[in-house]
């Protein structure tokens, strides 16, 4: 069976969220970077390492032209140092984290590099960046002494991605399984109905509603959202806003909840097709699929206004 883990759209209350998790049996705890839309991912995991003791943690995942290496190492090992043997760090090539700033993800050449230079650091090597070589000088007590040792898996969606990930990863962030890799985590969406209860209901368009809409988000990217039942009309409400603005219309409430154009759209019927909505055995058939395909670890995001009944009820429904 997969590990049984989590990830939130980053809040204020996310460390509550997570000491939750940690009660109910989460393996990971995953938080988002996208500073466009919510909290510093550093800062918050700081405070959940505090308030949790077993629950394992990390950026997933973390955008590297948001931040220097030397920043992202000095952040990974104060968090190491705040909860040893913990913590785990996902990078990417940005998807929200760099949309919602308007520009498009990096390059995986450049990413590749980002990451051996911050492998390095930890390793307590002297490595070159922009022209200079720099080296993690922190005396004893300001910082966790090197080498620092945390897994670091990768946030792919392609072979160029992929690639980087076997040569310096322990494994990949994605959300579709891929065979090949001792570590395969998957961020999974949605909610688990009630016995009876249907996909248009209140309760569940709140917890799944932002899933539906990223399902436009996505498709988008690559010209497909009017592939979508109601595509046409997203796009043309989207296409309302100017040009050079219409990236902070779309992602406006991304993995958070169903924007004014996503509700125009997302219905009950459009969230159980997509599998956002399901039945507690429905949920365990596609979790034995996922399995069959690669993936060893489920990193579900709960979401809408109840957000640890979203918890609980994804958690009662693996442990069937």
């Amino acid at each position: 069976m997969v590990d049984i883990s989590c990830a939130f759209a980053t809040s204020m209350a996310t460390p509550e969220h997570v000491a939750l998790a940690e009660e109910l049996g989460y393996r990971r705890a995953w938080l988002y970077d996208s500073p466009a839309l919510y909290p510093d991912v550093w800062m918050v995991l700081a405070e959940c390492a505090r308030r949790t003791s077993t629950i394992e943690i990390g950026p997933g995942v973390a955008i590297p032209s948001l931040r220097h290496p030397m920043v992202t190492a000095a952040a990974i090992g104060t968090l190491a140092a705040l909860a040893p043997g913990r913590v785990n760090v996902a990078i990417g090539s940005g998807f929200t984290g760099r949309l919602t700033l308007g520009q498009k993800p990096l390059r995986w050449s450049f990413v590749r590099e980002y990451v051996l230079a911050v492998q390095g650091l930890l390793a307590g090597d002297t490595v070159e960046w922009e022209g200079a070589p720099i080296r993690m000088m922190h005396p004893d007590g300001y910082g966790a002494p090197r080498p620092v040792r945390v897994p670091m898996i990768l946030g792919t969606g392609g072979p160029k991605g992929e690639a980087v990930a076997h040569e310096l990863g322990d494994g990949v962030f994605v959300t579709s399984p891929t065979d090949g890799f001792d570590q395969c985590s998957v961020l999974t969406f949605g909610t688990v109905l009630d016995d009876g209860e249907d996909a248009g209901s209140d309760r569940a368009m709140a917890a799944a509603g932002h899933a539906g809409g990223l399902a436009f988000h996505a498709l988008h990217l690559r010209g497909q959202a009017g592939s979508l039942p109601g595509g046409d009309r997203w796009i043309a409400a989207l296409e309302e806003f100017p040009e050079r603005e219409r990236h902070l219309a779309q992602h406006e409430g991304h993995l958070i909840e169903a924007n004014e154009r996503d509700r125009l759209v997302v219905t009950g019927d459009l969230l159980a097709m997509l599998g956002y909505a399901r039945t507690a055995d429905a949920w365990r058939a596609h979790l034995e699929h996922q399995a069959t395909r690669g993936a060893t670890e489920i990193a579900y995001q709960p979401a809408g206004p109840d957000i640890a009944g979203e918890l609980r009820r994804f958690m009662v429904m693996a442990r069937g």
